[in-house]
Formats: C-alpha cells, structure tokens, sequence
C-alpha cells in the first residue's frame, strides 16, 4: 500500500520551493495511492488536487480544505460520493472512470453552491435510466454535466419529473449491487481454482499477453490487480538481465610488500611541496571552509601522511623521512585549507657562507672616508680671526686675487667682496696706505 508521506509532497512541491504549508496546487498522479490522508493537515491551502490513476476506493479527509476549487479523481475506484460537505469553494469534480454506482449520494453536495461541473462519465451510475435528469435535478447550482451544458428547459422539466426519476434510480442501485456481489463471489472461485492450477509465481511472456488480451469485468477487483501487474512489469525492465553477483571492495592503504600506497578516496585537492632551504614538506589541502574540524584526522609517519576527512582517506607517500614529533597541522581560518608542516629526519647541509663581505665593508667605508676627507681639504672659510693680525688676513686675500683670472665674477667672488666690504667697514679696520686699493 503506497500512502501519502511528507517527503513525496515535499518532492512534488518543487514549483513552490518545497514548502508544503504555502501550496496551493498538488499533483499525485500515477501513485498507486490507495487513501486520501494528511493534505487536510499539511496543505490547508490548496486549491487544485490531481489524485487521478491511482487505487482510492473512498473521499476522504479533504473537508477542511476550504479553499478547494477542483478535485480530480479520475481512474480511481471511488464507489460513494461523501465527505465534501466542507469544500465551500469546490467549482469543479471529475470522477471519470470509477465505480460510482450510488448515484443517489452525489445529493451530498447541494451545500456546494460553487458546484458547476461534474464528471462521471465511465461510472455504472451512467447506465441507469434517467441519471441525467437525476443529477440535473438533485443539484440545481450545476451548470454542466459530463462536459455538456444544462440547458434551462432541461432543468425544469428533470425538477417536474424528479420524485418519479428518484424511484427508478433506486431500483436500478439495488439490481446492480445484488449483480455485483454474485460477480465477485464467481471471481473468488475462479481465483482459488487458478492457484491451485498453478502454484509457480513466474510467468512467461504468453501467459503475460494472455492475461492484456483476456476480457474481465470491469470492477476495483480488476483495476487492483492491473495496476500490480503494471508494477511488476516496470520492476522486471528495471532490474538487468544478467544480475551480478554483489562484490564490496576492500579499502587497501598498502601494498603486498607493506609499504604505503598513495590514496585519495574523496578527490580533494592538495598540493604537496618543499620549503624554500628543503628542510621539510608542507602539504596543503583543500578542505571544505565549513567543514567542522572535528571531522578531520591527521597522521603523520616517517614515510608518509595520513589525511581523513569524513570517512575519505587522502595517503601520500613522502620521499625522505620526516619527524614526526615536530611536525605541525594548522588551518587556516579564511579558505578552511588544512596545512601540514613535517621537518625532514636528514635535511640537506646549508652552504657555508664566504667572508668576503666585511671586506668590501671596509673597501666602502675607507673610500667614504677619503672622500670626506678630500671635501674638508677643500673647504675655505672667509670668517675674521681676532687672534690674527689684519695684516696677514688683507696680505693672503691678496694672494688669492692675483691667481684667479681676469674673467667675470663667479658667484664666490662675489661673495668674497661682500665679505672685504664688510671688514673694511669694521671698526677694528686699520688704513695701511702702503697696502694697494682693492679691485
């Protein structure tokens, strides 16, 4: 028996972002569904309900869904029409193709005054005398009937004649339910007969034609076991002609010598490198950013690493030993990746360094000073000594003119003249007449 669950209408409720409560529109078609449950609880807003092609024998548990406007039941085995007292919105029913006989419970609806339009065609109720007239009259708020238009001469004349219509409808009820009960007391016997023909349960492809070609009375009996024959066949085309035999394969992390094979069961990402001086391995892995770090494991070993994320293992073989001790496992907090550090056991020797380089220190720092030394050399100051005579000071200003050339005045020179004016005009100045006039 296939029922209705929270996760088949969560899966048919795509088109609404899974959520049940919000839905209005539901289709559970092709099923095999054998009983209306839950959607008066689940879905209170629904106002379209498809339940055709399944195995509901009863209408039930949809008269809380007041906002219901069409219900299909079409291809079911749906013998009464009840329990709809409480779809105040119920525009539209189609129940094509059951097995209404009871043709006098579909008087059940006249408190639907939305009703418009009704199905039953395919029903045994069509058969009987005067079941047009029947159902125009019972429900007056109808507007169609099995797809035609009630005219309005129609509707008067079935309500003339209503009482009369009524009695002969409830003759042919009783005649076809008394036929029916001697149908399926012969299908019983028929049934038992045929099982203990034959007792195999498979069959071959002739009997499975013999049993669509063969004529059966159309009854809920024989929809039952034409859906159950469908199902069979849909399991046998899914299943392969040849069924292997199951083989689980056995997780190995190292080979038949006892040595570690490399090994990443999840496809991750990683990189494995050596630092900069060779002295060690980092490996980076790309583990998922919101991956809990309690669900990762880290091992490390002299000759290789053991990374488990979940239940998938990555294993990687290392080329020299590492220490294991030392080695460190760190995460980083923006990307999520794992990063393990593992030192080499014997990393390679670091190259000596040459002494050369305080040498040619010194070269510098001598030429530097030299330098220095050549500028202090060159440096003249024109600032007046008292410690000296006036003198000396005008006689080596003298000195000084006679080299420089005749050419125009430099910036110094200028400088120099201001520097003599400014002296001459001193009060410590003494006018030697023996001394030249300045230029």
């Amino acid at each position: 028996m296939v029922r209705i669950t929270e996760q088949l209408i969560r899966k048919r409720a795509e088109h609404n972002e899974c959520e049940i409560y919000t839905l209005e529109e539901i289709s559970l078609h092709q099923q095999d569904i054998e009983k209306i449950e839950y959607l008066d609880k689940w879905c209170k807003d629904l106002k379209i309900l498809y339940l055709q092609s399944n195995l509901i024998d009863k209408i039930e548990n949809v008269g809380k869904l007041k906002k219901l406007e069409y219900l299909n039941l079409a291809l079911n085995n749906v013998a009464k029409i009840e329990n709809m007292e409480g779809c105040e919105s119920l525009q539209k029913l189609d129940l094509t193709l059951n097995f209404v006989s009871e043709v006098t419970t579909i008087e059940s609806l006249r408190s639907n005054y939305f009703l418009e339009e009704i199905y039953l065609t395919g029903n045994p109720c069509v058969n009987f005398e005067g079941y047009r007239q029947y159902v125009i009259a019972a429900l007056p708020q109808l507007q169609r009937l099995d797809g035609q238009t009630i005219e309005k001469s129609e509707r008067i004349q079935a309500c003339q004649d209503f009482d009369s219509i009524r009695l002969k409808i409830l003759q042919q009820q009783k005649e076809y339910e008394s036929k029916k009960t001697d149908d399926e007391k012969r299908l019983q016997s028929s049934g038992n007969d045929a099982e203990s023909k034959s007792e195999d349960n498979d069959k071959t492809e002739e009997e499975n034609a013999d049993f669509w070609n063969s004529k059966c009375d159309y009854t809920p009996e024989s929809r039952k076991e034409m859906h159950s024959k469908m199902k069979e066949n849909r399991e046998k085309k899914s299943k392969p002609m040849f069924e292997k035999p199951e083989f689980k394969r056995t997780k190995r992390y190292f080979n038949d010598a006892g040595d570690p094979m490399n090994i990443n069961e999840g496809k991750v990402d990683f990189s494995l490198t050596e630092t900069e001086d060779d002295s060690a391995f980092v490996l980076d892995v790309a583990c998922f950013k919101y991956l809990d770090t309690s669900l990762i494991d880290v091992d490390v070993q002299p000759k290789y690493v053991k990374v488990t994320l979940k239940s998938d293992v990555l294993q990687l073989v290392l080329q020299d030993e590492v220490l294991t001790d030392k080695s460190t496992a760190k995460r980083s907090q923006t990307t999520g990746h794992l990063v393990v550090t593992m030192p080499k056991l014997n990393p390679p020797p670091k190259p000596i360094q040459t002494t050369n380089k305080p040498d040619t220190k010194m070269k510098k720092n001598s030429s530097k000073n030299v330098k220095d030394n050549k500028k202090t050399k060159n440096i003249e100051t024109l600032e007046y000594d008292s410690s000296k005579s006036m003198q000396n000071t005008l006689a080596n200003i003298t000195k000084e003119e006679k080299h420089q050339s005749k050419g125009p005045l430099t910036l110094k020179s200028k400088k120099k003249l201001v520097n003599k004016e400014q002296m001459i005009q001193s009060d410590d100045f003494i006018d030697n007449p023996d001394v030249p006039p300045l230029i």
